[in-house]
């Protein structure tokens, strides 16, 4: 049988992962600090080395900032007997091609010669010249996240012109202003679209992501698969009577996409009802001005969203928490009332999922992939995107004390039926499942 022709069941996969993060298990094996924001990997990575009867050899990719670890220390790096190869990559400025990147993957190809590469996302640039380097479309599987070039025709957001157009020290010195912002995400956009196009097999979970992936590359398998959340989120239940009154969470406010000026536009709304509202926000902290300091590296965002909260005396209102870790976000969702995603645009966001795992009432956008991960009126409330009076009055609905006939409130019968249908879309042993017959179908082409 030739290095090509692998028979389903018989031989043995090689599968290269792509990644956009260093796991924590690499990162432990180099004493390095790490994030868990993909705790799914983990879970997969886990089953993979335990399940040797699913014929899959693992390898994987990860990128290096600044240079440390030496490339030399992971060439490759052996983790739990998986091969593990690092490539150099400025993820500071996903913006800019790197060509350096393809005679990396071709080193890595040549080591580990994948059967099949499996690239996920497509936001940085190691992932079109992954993809460029093999070169083999029928082996070659991209897992989407966010569209960047989707994002793109949206970024503004709301934002009025006279905010979208300025430019703060901060953001002339960093090259970072809003309009830079959008055209760094025009950029790679197009890079997107390469890579997409250069995939014979997609893996997505909505409608909004097999629509977009379809009109660049419609001779592409698409391939759906759902997402397991981090493992703590399936562990714990919201109550409605231990958490805050008329506590809302918002897990990211840093750019416009997000719509944390959305939510300060709704809050003197939902202060005329209840004057003790209070907005907890996650994330960096774009609103910081207490020194000089401050002042110098506040962004144009940044001070829209501090001029919302000072004209409105919102002071008291809200409070960012700054980056949380996986425990300190878990006990945020369920110490607040009711977690919001007031995003202009999101495929799948994992805080949504997570805070249905919990059992938690939510508020989003209906936007992208959102109305695929929610049902109005059953297990959340959808509301149109950039329209603060529309935000105020589902998050009123949902601190309604008023009970049906089985004696629940909105928030309870949303937050139960949440629950129900995230632990079938966020079932790990069902994804993972589903993952490995991914392999199977594209191991078995010839």
């Amino acid at each position: 049988m030739s290095e090509g022709a692998i028979s389903k069941g018989v031989k043995m996969k090689r599968v290269l992962w792509i990644c956009n993060i260093m796991m924590p298990v690499i990162a432990r094996a180099l004493s390095l600090p790490y994030s868990n924001r993909e705790g799914w990997l983990t879970g997969n990575f886990n089953r993979i080395i335990q399940e040797k009867e699913k014929n899959i050899e693992l390898g994987i990719c990860f990128p290096i900032a600044g240079g440390t670890p030496s490339l030399e220390q992971v060439n490759p790096l052996l983790v739990q007997q998986v091969p593990c190869y690092g490539f150099e990559e400025d993820l500071v400025h996903p913006e800019r091609y790197d060509a350096s990147l393809e005679k990396r993957f071709a080193e890595i190809f040549a080591d580990f010669k994948p059967d099949i590469i499996h690239i996920f996302g497509t936001e940085f640039p190691h992932a079109l010249a992954a993809a460029k380097v093999f070169g083999r479309p029928e082996r070659t599987l991209v897992g989407i996240q966010g569209l960047c070039h989707e994002i793109a025709k949206v970024y503004q957001a709301g934002v009025p012109d006279r905010v979208f157009g300025q430019v703060t020290f901060r953001d002339l010195v960093r090259q970072d202003s809003l309009k830079q912002q959008q055209e760094k995400f025009v950029i790679r956009g197009e890079r997107e679209k390469e890579i997409i196009a250069l995939a014979g097999h997609i893996t997505g979970r909505t409608a909004f992501d097999r629509n977009a992936t379809e009109k660049i590359n419609p001779g592409a398998v698409y391939h759906h698969m759902n997402e397991t959340l981090r493992s703590s989120f399936y562990e714990g239940k919201w109550e409605e009577d231990a958490c805050e009154p008329h506590s809302i969470f918002l897990a990211q406010g840093d750019y416009p996409l997000k719509g944390f000026h959305v939510l300060l536009k709704a809050l003197p709304i939902l202060r005329e009802h209840y004057p003790d509202v209070k907005v907890y926000v996650a994330g960096n902290s774009v609103i910081n001005d207490s020194g000089l300091k401050d002042k110098i590296k506040i962004s144009a965002y940044g001070k829209y969203l501090l001029a919302l909260i000072r004209e409105n005396r919102l002071e008291e209102q809200v409070v960012v928490l700054g980056k949380l870790k996986e425990e300190e976000m878990k006990e945020t969702y369920l110490k607040t009332s009711v977690f919001v995603c007031p995003s202009t645009l999101d495929n799948s966001p994992n805080t949504v999922g997570e805070a249905m795992l919990l059992g938690m009432p939510v508020v989003a956008s209906e936007v992208g992939g959102i109305p695929d991960m929610i049902t109005h009126g059953e297990d959340g409330l959808l509301v149109e995107k950039e329209k603060e009076e529309a935000l105020a009055e589902a998050i009123l609905k949902v601190w309604s004390k008023e009970r049906d006939e089985n004696g629940l409130t909105l928030a309870g019968r949303l937050a139960a039926n949440a629950a129900k249908r995230a632990r079938i879309t966020h079932d790990g042993n069902l994804n993972y499942q589903r993952l490995t017959e991914i392999y199977e179908d594209i191991g078995a082409c010839q």
